[in-house]
């Protein structure tokens, strides 16, 4: 089985600025396509049946991701393109949306390539009902016309308006990150609106963001039989959020716990719905 990593971030901060960084996060200043790379090779601990740990290596390699701009500066997006222009991995970029005065893409129409196949609206923080978003129609014509998707970092009370955006764009292909949960925790009102999300045909979901260290296994089969539930295994992809989820567990280590949580469900999971859905 090899792997299609829908959601990675890539960025150097001796080149550019994040605005929400800090320190103590606990995230490297250098988050390169080299890091990345090693990081979903690298040997970790498996239990064998006997209980011993062994060092074992990553079985199931990363053959392509998308770099998902983590900022929404002009130099980051150059920057990404530079690495997806030369990198054998992170060969596509979604860039985020930066409303800008001329251009269906914002800020980032200056910079439309063959590399960029997504615009991500980050708006986790914003209304309810989407209303502080200019332009967000033609965001969403824009993304249809030029065959690429619109990405979503929302809050779970946003969710309902994506859903009524997707079905006044029935054209437009969006994809929700992290099922629009993350590391929270779901809720019946989380999973309504999931589901009014997921009824629009033209949603897709990534199925990423939502480890959160420990034991949560059972929190995570419990996310993964939900959304196989309401999308479906031809609408959802895999995603690691590295380097923001290396704080809970190694790549390799999340893609093991991930694997049990799929459970035995289509492969499509982990490369041809990213495939398709991206065009790479």
């Amino acid at each position: 089985m090899t792997i299609v990593d829908a959601h990675v971030h890539l960025w150097d901060l001796s080149r550019f600025s994040l605005s929400w960084f800090r320190d103590d996060l606990g995230l490297p200043r250098v988050a390169s396509p080299e890091s990345f790379r090693e990081a979903a090779t690298s040997p970790v601990e498996r239990a064998q049946p006997d209980e011993t740990p062994q060092a074992d290596l990553a079985t199931r390699p990363v053959i392509t991701a998308i770099a998902v701009q983590a900022g929404d500066t002009l130099p980051e997006m150059r920057w990404l393109l530079e690495v997806a222009a030369t990198d054998p991995v992170a060969r596509a970029v979604v860039l985020q949306y930066v409303p800008a005065p001329a251009g269906w893409a914002g800020l980032a129409t200056t910079v439309l390539n063959d590399r960029v196949r997504g615009i991500r609206v980050a708006t986790p923080g914003g209304a309810a009902d989407l209303s502080d978003l200019p332009a967000l129609d033609a965001l969403c014509e824009g993304a249809a016309a030029s065959g690429r998707v619109i990405e979503w970092l929302v809050r779970p009370a946003q969710l309902d308006a994506v859903a009524s955006v997707a079905v006044r764009h029935p054209d437009t292909r969006f994809v929700l990150c992290h099922l629009g949960l993350g590391a929270g925790e779901p809720t019946p009102k989380w999973e309504d609106s999931l589901r009014r999300v997921a009824a629009a045909p033209n949603v897709f979901a990534k199925f990423s963001g939502l480890v959160t260290g420990g034991d949560d296994d059972s929190r995570l089969a419990a996310l993964a039989a939900t959304a196989s539930t309401l999308f479906g295994t031809d609408r959802l992809m895999f995603g690691s959020d590295w380097p923001m989820s290396a704080r809970a567990a190694p790549h390799v280590q999340l893609v093991d716990r991930v694997e049990r949580a799929w459970g035995s469900r289509s492969d499509g999971f982990w490369a041809a719905v990213a495939r398709e859905t991206y065009g790479i």
